[in-house]
Order: structure tokens, then C-alpha cells, then sequence
């Protein structure tokens, strides 16, 4: 499975390139932005993609509505510090699939992902 991570922050991506590994995700590829997830999702096309919001260039949420114009169903985790109830919804109606607030534990990002595989393996 192909995991992309967005992040601006090379140590978050650091900390989730750890905790998938070992969950036994091995093939990860990285975005500094939205921009650079832009670029490389044509010619990755990841399985799944872990996504900040917060970020120089394009945002997560900016990623997400023009990601999901040509992507309807490569699921998407939010992975961030917002946690505010308008946010979530915003992102929920901007197609993402699950939510993991930023600081999380590995067993909480372990869930998550399990989740979403799980109700994109159940609609498929």
C-alpha cells in the first residue's frame, strides 16, 4: 500500500513515517504541501494519503476540494491541530474521510487508518 504524507513539518512526517513502518507500511512518499502533493498525486497515485491542514503554499483543505475534482475515492486522513467542530465539518464536507488530532498517539493513527481501509474496502 502507498501512503502519501503532506505535512510541512519534516519531523511530523518523521513521527508518522515511524509509526507506519511499524504498522508495516513500508512505501510512503512525501509532500512538503499541498503544491508538491498536487504535483506527485498524478504520477503516484497513492492508496491513501495522511494530510496537514496547516501549510504554506496550499493548505490541506485547499488540496482536498481540488484533489477531490479528480479523485473521488483515494480515502483521506486529516491529520492536524484542528480540532474545532466547524473545521471538522468543513473538511467532512470537502471529502475527507477520517480526522486525527494532532498531538495523537501510534495507536490512535493505527485506528484511524484501520477505519477508513475498512469502510473503503466495505463501499468498494
Amino acid at each position: 500500500m502507498k501512503i502519501l504524507l503532506v505535512d510541512d513539518s519534516r519531523t511530523m512526517r518523521n513521527v508518522q513515517k515511524k509509526i507506519l513502518v511499524g504498522l508495516g507500511y513500508n512505501d510512503l512518499i512525501e509532500a512538503c504541501d499541498g503544491q508538491d502533493a498536487l504535483d506527485q498525486v498524478c504520477d503516484t497515485t497513492p492508496d491513501l494519503i495522511l494530510l496537514d491542514w496547516n501549510m504554506p503554499n496550499v493548505d490541506g483543505i485547499t488540496f482536498l476540494r481540488q484533489f477531490r475534482l479528480q479523485n473521488k475515492t483515494t480515502p483521506v486522513i486529516m491529520v492536524t491541530t484542528e480540532a474545532e467542530k466547524a473545521r471538522v465539518v468543513e473538511a467532512i464536507k470537502a471529502g475527507v474521510n477520517n480526522y486525527v488530532v494532532k498531538p495523537f498517539t501510534p495507536d490512535a493513527l493505527r485506528q484511524r487508518i484501520e477505519e477508513t481501509l475498512a469502510k473503503q474496502a466495505s463501499a468498494a
